[in-house]
């Protein structure tokens, strides 16, 4: 038997070793459970610290590396505005050009008239002249001032007819620079638009464009297509840019002159059913609207990642588009990188969170039947309470029964009992003639 003394009233009492063991199990469980507590506290603040250093350390790379490709995208992007500055001052001066030979053609044609009305005028004063100093030969001469008329409407008619010739040529000028600005270096005699934007692409191919697919789009089950589709590939095979091309000039529309932007919505359903990233309008219509007629022109704000442009910028844009998209996929891939790495940190969260929830699930079971114990113990220290106080009523019985069995005597009990006195006393008279004898 062990003797323990209640931290309470100060009562010892005494319990038997196995009510003594589970008791110092007890205690030992309450220290335990403490320690896993705060080795789980120290667990998760460790492993908060390590989450977030390692998720400022990916940031801090990530913001490195955002930052140098930025300056990389501003600087592409410097170049292209100053090769667009370039090419428009290109322009610039062909224009200038050509408006310099048609104002030459203009003071020609203007020194031109001037001579036709000098001359003109020499004619007349030389028959005046004439006529003032032969009146008398008045008769005479009108025969040869007949001649000299119908001579003279011929040299009009003929002075007439090469200025008329060259006004037509002028206008012919006219016309061949405005096509030649429109058109620039572009030839579209005896091929049509498509053929044209094909034998570029053809002729660049091999070169430049090895891993590409540029085909025509065959493909109406949707009930309508684009004119060409271009997807580029890098070195893995995958994708990384797609076009779809919809060629239009003056022969493919009816009497009623169409616009650009008449076509552009149907162009962006053809680009979203083939599942292409750009959107590209080659057209010659408009050809007097110099928004169109200035370079590549972004109709982002009608539908996005679309342009229409002239047959010039036809090769131009492929190579923009493209090297953009090679310069973003490094980025691409970055990107793929940081998220599997993001993957992975979310993966070892989601084992924690799953340690932590079955720690949590055996912790609870283990704390349920800890109460559970707890309580059983109370109950058979409640139990041994009672058994002690039914143990001390009963000692406190017996003294009382022993002290009054002690204080039994035969003559308390013949007290008020003569017959019982009256045997007593007959034993005791024969016990002592007993003795005698």
């Amino acid at each position: 038997m062990q003797e323990i003394k209640c931290p309470k009233c100060g009562e010892v009492f005494q319990v038997d070793e196995s009510g003594y063991a589970a008791i110092v199990k007890q205690v030992r469980d309450k220290e335990f459970l403490k320690e896993i507590e705060s080795r789980e506290s120290q667990f998760l603040a460790e492993k908060e610290s390590a989450v977030q250093l390692a998720k400022l350390e990916l940031e801090r790379e990530f913001s490195e590396k955002l930052n140098n490709k930025e300056t990389e995208i501003a600087k592409l992007k410097s170049e292209i505005e100053t090769e667009q500055i370039t090419k428009k001052s290109a322009v610039r001066e062909t224009a200038a050009e050509k408006d310099k030979e048609i104002t030459e053609l203009k003071n020609k044609l203007d020194s031109f008239n001037k001579d036709k009305e000098l001359e003109i005028t020499k004619l007349v004063t030389k028959m005046n002249s004439e006529l003032s100093e032969k009146d008398n030969l008045i008769t005479k001469l009108n025969g040869e001032k007949d001649l000299t008329e119908k001579e003279f409407q011929l040299k009009e008619q003929s002075i007439k007819e090469k200025y008329e010739t060259e006004i037509r040529f002028k206008d012919d000028e006219i016309s061949r620079l405005k096509d030649y600005k429109l058109k620039l270096s572009t030839k579209m005699v005896g091929e049509s638009l498509e053929q044209h934007c094909e034998t570029e692409f053809n002729r660049l191919r091999a070169t430049g464009f090895q891993k590409a697919y540029f085909e025509k789009d065959n493909d109406a089950k949707s009930g309508s297509k684009g004119d060409f589709i271009y997807r580029d590939y890098d070195t893995n095979g995958g994708e990384f840019i797609s076009i779809m091309f919809e060629m239009k000039n003056e022969t493919d529309t009816t009497s009623s002159k169409k616009k650009n932007t008449d076509f552009l919505k149907e162009l962006d359903k053809d680009r979203r059913e083939k599942a292409c990233e750009y959107a590209v309008l080659v057209s010659l219509l408009e050809p007097e609207n110099e928004l169109y007629n200035t370079g590549i022109v972004d109709m982002s704000h009608h539908f996005e990642k679309m342009y229409v442009i002239r047959p010039q910028f036809f090769i131009p844009i492929i190579t923009l588009l493209r090297n953009a998209a090679l310069n973003s996929l490094e980025y691409r891939n970055e990107l793929a990188m940081i998220k599997a790495q993001n993957i992975d940190i979310s993966n070892f969260e989601a084992e924690m969170n799953d340690f932590k929830d079955k720690f949590s699930k055996n912790f609870r079971l283990a704390s349920e039947k800890f109460h559970k114990a707890i309580e059983e113990i109370d109950k058979t220290i409640d139990h041994l309470q009672k058994t002690k106080e039914a143990l001390l009523s009963s000692e406190n019985n017996l003294r009382l029964a022993n002290n009054k069995a002690e204080d039994l005597s035969i003559k308390r009990l013949t007290k008020n009992n003569p017959t019982m006195q009256a045997k007593f006393d007959a034993l005791k008279l024969t016990t002592t003639k007993n003795k005698k004898s």
